[in-house]
């Protein structure tokens, strides 16, 4: 919608923006784990998690 009478209408940073998450996991940058094996999956799952809490 046009704004009107010279209205400027405010527009956030990355607003109608999706994003995925990239993790770095055993050196590579990885989006998801749905094409890792079981022996990798394990992997990532024995590992410690750190958390900011």
């Amino acid at each position: 919608m046009a704004p009107k009478n010279n209205e400027k209408k405010e527009v956030l940073v990355g607003e109608g923006r999706g994003f995925d998450r990239i993790r770095r996991i055993t050196g590579y940058l990885v989006g998801t784990m749905d094409r890792w094996n079981n022996a990798k999956r394990a992997e990532e799952h024995d590992r410690v998690k750190h958390s900011l809490s």
